[in-house]
């Protein structure tokens, strides 16, 4: 048995072994998506500030919406409740259609016999991830000067976030791997983040749908936990429940190691298809 496959924490020495090279390609990822554009990577702020004061606009003054999910909700609940469900969905919409092509796009790489081909779906991760963590501290800077403010609920997204990165990490290798096989799966991915979106209580809250015949399929999305857990320690100064973070986890860590070990399996055929 090889050991090093055996060990569990092998993905993670991996991306700490290389972390300047997955440096590297994350900035490299993250340039190319505003090459040519006048503003470059301020539009990495600037984009979801203008949708953060749209939402607010619209959803706040217009419709004041609710997710009637907390007494007495504020006409700025809504649109920054739905601002920090995107922030969550972006971050998986993003490396979900964005993975397929990692390795397909770099032949190059593949035919480098050294070349840890692990980092280019995890740079597509770190791109999403720096993107969402920018949309995070534009919500947070939202609620604060909204009135809302924040207290010590909010320090459970160190709980939250993790395993959503964790996920990001497995669906990216896994459908990286899985792109460079089945070339159709990068067209597959708009109609699946489009369900991801509807399923995930980014619209709505879960007390919403907790009691209907759907809750059956939707209580088995991660993202819809990890989204309502978000709401509650940050906007709604509540207490994640115990139950969707030890979810959050399972799904995270078995996600991962499933998609490294696809990965892992398929890897030394890619250059025969490529």
């Amino acid at each position: 048995m090889n050991t090093s496959s055996a060990n569990p924490l092998t993905p993670f020495i991996l991306l700490w072994r290389h972390r300047e090279l997955l440096d590297q390609f994350t900035r490299r990822t993250i340039q190319q998506r505003h090459r040519g554009s006048f503003l470059g990577v301020v539009w990495t702020v600037l984009t979801p500030l203008l949708s953060l004061g749209l939402y607010t606009f619209i959803f706040g003054y217009v419709f004041k919406s609710e997710f009637q999910a907390v007494p007495n909700p504020s006409r700025f609940d809504y649109p920054l409740g739905l601002f920090l469900g995107l922030v969550l969905f972006q971050f998986l919409g993003e490396l979900l259609a964005q993975s397929p092509l990692a390795i397909v796009t770099q032949p190059n790489f593949v035919k480098k016999v050294v070349f840890p081909l692990e980092i280019l779906p995890a740079a597509v991760v770190g791109a999403a991830a720096f993107n969402a963590a920018v949309s995070f501290g534009l919500a947070l800077l939202g609620i604060v000067l909204l009135g809302h403010g924040v207290d010590w609920h909010a320090l459970s997204v160190f709980l939250i976030f993790p395993p959503v990165l964790l996920i990001g990490l497995g669906c990216a290798w896994f459908l990286a791997g899985l792109g460079v096989f089945v070339r159709d799966t990068a067209n597959v991915m708009p109609f699946l983040v489009q369900v991801l979106i509807y399923t995930s209580a980014v619209f709505f809250s879960v007390n919403l749908v907790r009691h209907s015949a759907g809750w059956i399929i939707l209580k088995f999305n991660p993202l819809l936990h990890a989204v309502e857990a978000t709401r509650r320690t940050v906007l709604w100064h509540l207490p994640a429940s115990a139950h969707s973070l030890i979810f959050l986890w399972v799904v995270g860590l078995v996600t991962c190691y499933l998609g490294y070990a696809f990965f892992s399996k398929t890897r030394h055929a890619f250059a025969d298809v490529l």
